[in-house]
C-alpha cells in the first residue's frame, strides 16, 4: 500500500516519492513552509518535522528572565553560597602547601633543641608560679650548636671555646674558676652537661654572656652549660 503525502495527504506513488523527516512527500509538495519554494535533499532544513529553506528556518531564541526582586535575591544567595564554598575549600586546604624538609641529622638536632627549650620554659613558669620567685631565663646568647667544632676538626673543645671567645670579644680567662649550680639542668644536646642544684662546676671557661664550658666535679662529665644556672664560688 502506497503512503500518503505529508502535505496534501494524497497517495504518493514510488516514481514521485520523497522520504524525509519521517514522512513521505510528493516532489512538488516538499517545499518551504513559509515561502513554498520547492526543496530537495540538499537545501532543506528540518524543524519540528517540517521542511524550511535557509532563509525562513526558525531561529531559536532564549527566554530572558526579568530582574525581579525574587530573581535578584536568588542571584545574591547563589553568589554567597559560592563564596562560602570557596572559603570552606580554602580553610580545608590551608597550610597543606608547604615545602617538606629533609629528615637530616641536623634537622633532628634542631627539632630536639626546640623541644628541650619548650620544656625548660614550661618548668620555669611552673616553678615561678609554685615558689613565687623569679625563675632563670633561657640564655639569650647563641645556641650551643653555634660553637660546635666543624666536622673533621682535630681541635678539642677547650680550643674551640677559646677561639669562639676571641672571635666574639667575650672573656676567655677564668680557667680554673669554680661555680656552684643553683638550679637543675638537663643537657639538651650531646655537647652539653647535666647537673643538679648544689653541684660544683670545675675548670670553667666563659664562652659568652649566656654559655660556659666546664666539668661537673660530682660526675666528671664536661661540656657546655647555661651561665645563669650557676654562680661563682
Amino acid at each position: 500500500m502506497n503512503p500518503l503525502c505529508g502535505r496534501c495527504n494524497r497517495v504518493v506513488y514510488p516514481t514521485e516519492k520523497v522520504n524525509c523527516l519521517d514522512k513521505y512527500w510528493h516532489k512538488g509538495c516538499f517545499s518551504c513552509e513559509v515561502c513554498k519554494m520547492t526543496l530537495n535533499m540538499k537545501n532543506y532544513k528540518g524543524f519540528d518535522k517540517k521542511p524550511y529553506c535557509n532563509a525562513h528556518y526558525p531561529k531559536t531564541n532564549f527566554t530572558s528572565v526579568a530582574d525581579t526582586p525574587e530573581n535578584l535575591r536568588l542571584q545574591q544567595q547563589t553568589k554567597m553560597q559560592s563564596n562560602v564554598y570557596y572559603k570552606e575549600d580554602f580553610e580545608k586546604n590551608r597550610g597543606k602547601c608547604f615545602t617538606s624538609l629533609a629528615d637530616t641529622p641536623e634537622f633532628q638536632r634542631v627539632k630536639k633543641m626546640q623541644n628541650t627549650i619548650s620544656n625548660v620554659k614550661y618548668h620555669e613558669d611552673f616553678e615561678k608560679a609554685k615558689m613565687g620567685g623569679v625563675a632563670p631565663q633561657q640564655p639569650s646568647g647563641p645556641s650551643p650548636a653555634a660553637f660546635q667544632p666543624s666536622a673533621g676538626s682535630q681541635n678539642n673543645y677547650d680550643t674551640a671555646s677559646e677561639s669562639v671567645g676571641q672571635a666574639t670579644g667575650g672573656p676567655t680567662s677564668g680557667s680554673g674558676k669554680r661555680y656552684r649550680a643553683v638550679y637543675d639542668y638537663a643537657a639538651a644536646d650531646e655537647d652539653e652537661v647535666s647537673f643538679v642544684d648544689g653541684d660544683v662546676i670545675m675548670d670553667v671557661h666563659q664562652i659568652d654572656e649566656g654559655w660556659m664550658y666546664g666539668r661537673v666535679e660530682r660526675t666528671g662529665q664536661q661540656g657546655m652549660l647555661p651561665a645563669n644556672y650557676v654562680e661563682a664560688i
